[in-house]
């Protein structure tokens, strides 16, 4: 597992050094627009977390009709970004970093290096900070939430996870529904070797979470009625696989990227927390870490290719048919789409620099534009609305 995560970590800084361009198959030109004919579902705002190490901070940007964003305000978290040693584009190492909660309208950004979560209330591109709550762990990097449940993801020590109730615009911290995940502490390095995600499936009923390199397994916890998770996870081991970004698929399993073969697979989770593959499709990429889904449709970011490759799902995730990849700006994190699905926005964490792409109808991506996040590179974790 060391050569791994070595091998992992040079391909990455590799890459990085000497990306070259890519084009996305068959790309069509975006629609063109209008005031005149801009519709109210077009209208949306896109967050993103700067993870500064001297002080956090999220900007907002809003969008116009064409999906192009304009920052819109700066807000501070309270709170201190963080970087694990070994990382180049992803100094947190995750998927969901920044999460919008759209039922209660509330925005969860954790501050890694001041083990701490930061709770903002939305008003369209406008934030206003409700809260700064302890993570329950020593470098949060993730958060999952389903209706009134949030669970955060701690990446050091060995990994946890701590679980809150949302009680109006505040969370409320459950003590007892912390629980240890025991992964190796000492291993190195921590980019590779710290858990990626944690998040919802099958409903809401079990909370997953990826251990990357530290394992190479998907923990299943059951959540039973009052939202407490069980005692222990149930264990699938995917042997080389480095398991790092989700996103449910329906009440089956996850959508799940493997950064150890580079590609996006369809996980089935059984009631009892068993886990197997259905499905699997190689990216042809470098460091395949994150995946946004838009319907049947799903979007991985690949950080040492600098690309974002397609893939559209059916038969219930068990074919993912290939739409080729696009080219970002250096070292390609996490992404976000429009509530609408007409835009993909993917953040690059390098020069920090969100990409943004219109959604082809064959699925394919254009980019049309691009927008700077201050503060630059090791900027991590972005959300729409």
């Amino acid at each position: 597992m060391p050569v791994l995560s070595r091998r992992l970590s040079l391909s990455l800084a590799t890459t990085l050094a000497t990306a070259s361009a890519l084009a996305m198959s068959a790309p069509s030109a975006p629609a063109a627009g209008n005031s005149a004919t801009r519709h109210a579902d077009a209208w949306h705002a896109v967050f993103a977390q700067t993870n500064s190490l001297s002080g956090n901070q999220i900007v907002a940007y809003a969008s116009d009709a064409q999906g192009r964003l304009t920052q819109a305000g700066t807000y501070d978290t309270h709170g201190l970004g963080g970087r694990l040693t070994g990382s180049v584009a992803d100094h947190l190492a995750s998927q969901g970093s920044l999460t919008y909660d759209r039922e209660h309208r509330l925005l969860y950004a954790v501050n890694a290096g001041s083990n701490t979560v930061s709770v903002f209330a939305v008003d369209g591109d406008r934030l206003r900070l409700r809260q700064v709550v302890d993570s329950g762990g020593r470098f949060p990097v993730s958060v999952a939430v389903h209706d009134h449940l949030v669970y955060v993801l701690n990446a050091l020590d060995g990994g946890s996870i701590q679980g809150y109730t949302v009680d109006g615009d505040h969370l409320t911290k459950q003590d007892r529904w912390h629980r240890c995940l025991g992964l190796d502490p000492n291993a190195t390095p921590q980019f590779t070797n710290t858990p990626g995600q944690v998040g919802f499936a099958r409903g809401g009923s079990q909370l997953v979470v990826t251990t990357k390199a530290n394992g190479n397994n998907l923990d299943v916890f059951a959540i039973d009625d009052s939202g407490a998770p069980s005692d222990s996870p149930v264990v699938t081991n995917l042997p080389g696989a480095v398991p790092f970004g989700f996103v449910p698929n329906d009440r089956r399993g996850v959508f799940l990227t493997e950064a150890g073969p580079n590609a996006l697979t369809t996980i089935d989770i059984h009631r009892d927390g068993t886990a197997q593959q259905t499905a699997f499709a190689a990216t042809g990429q470098s460091a395949t870490c994150w995946v946004v889904a838009i319907g049947d449709l799903l979007y991985t970011s690949n950080a040492g290719s600098s690309s974002i490759s397609g893939f559209r799902a059916s038969d219930r995730g068990r074919h993912l048919t290939a739409l080729g990849y696009a080219s970002t700006d250096p070292g390609t994190i996490d992404a976000t789409a429009s509530p609408n699905g007409r835009f993909v926005y993917v953040q690059t964490g390098v020069n920090g620099i969100i990409d943004e792409f219109a959604v082809n109808p064959d699925g394919t991506l254009t980019q049309f534009d691009s927008v700077n996040i201050p503060g630059g590179a090791g900027s991590e974790g972005i959300a729409a609305t």
